[in-house]
């Protein structure tokens, strides 16, 4: 089972900006909301065995919150997408036609940024690891990999999961501080849970199924 959590609210969250590689820390309301998915996640039928983070801080900083005890493994791979020129503008300064550039499709790419395909790319690839067959990772029958991490990449990985293309993302609302859940099914990654945030305890980890892991 692969637990996608995205960071808590930064300091950049906190003053609407639009905010990528950027290094801001989390706020006391970050924090708050790291350790309340912390405390589910501690509480669940199937431990977290493995914590991978964002190398960024406000990523580190939740990963440190959680409280699981796990030793945290950065992978550059679940970093957010590079906004170039466009990091830390506010996202009420944020013209109509570079909207709809980015929303023409999953190509465009901002000056000095990165485009959303390159997202997918490197999401895919360390999502395909970590479910493989022949490997240790999602698919372990003992402990789930939790991963912290950003808006971008955590759609990408579910587009990944629903075998879709990147554009998806643009369809796609996270929330500060929430949990997505992608499990496996016989033959392909499955969708379990998305975007849930506490107190939402009922819903958000799905019981343990004997053909997902």
């Amino acid at each position: 089972m692969l637990l996608l959590i995205r960071h808590g609210e930064s300091t950049a969250n906190a003053a609407g900006l639009l905010v990528g590689r950027a290094d801001a820390p989390l706020t006391a309301a970050g924090r708050r909301q790291a350790a309340a998915l912390g405390s589910i996640l501690g509480s669940g039928s199937v431990p977290v065995t493995t914590l991978i983070s964002s190398p960024l801080r406000r990523a580190l900083d939740t990963a440190q919150s959680l409280g699981l005890g796990v030793p945290v493994t950065i992978d550059h791979r679940w970093v957010e997408v590079d906004y170039g020129e466009e990091d830390l503008r506010p996202l009420d300064q944020i013209g109509t036609a570079l909207r709809r550039h980015w929303q023409s499709g999953s190509s465009f790419r901002p000056a000095g940024g990165e485009t959303l395909h390159e997202v997918g790319e490197r999401v895919r690839a360390a999502c395909a690891e970590l479910f493989a067959r022949d490997g240790e990772g999602a698919r372990r029958a003992h402990g789930a990999v939790a991963v912290v991490s950003h808006v971008s990449p955590i759609k990408a990985a579910v587009a990944w999961a629903l075998g879709a293309d990147d554009d998806l993302a643009w369809r796609l609302h996270l929330a500060t501080g929430s949990l997505t859940v992608i499990g496996w099914s016989e033959e392909h990654p499955v969708l379990e849970t998305f975007n849930a945030v506490p107190p939402l305890t009922g819903a958000m980890l799905p019981p343990r199924d004997p053909d997902r892991a």
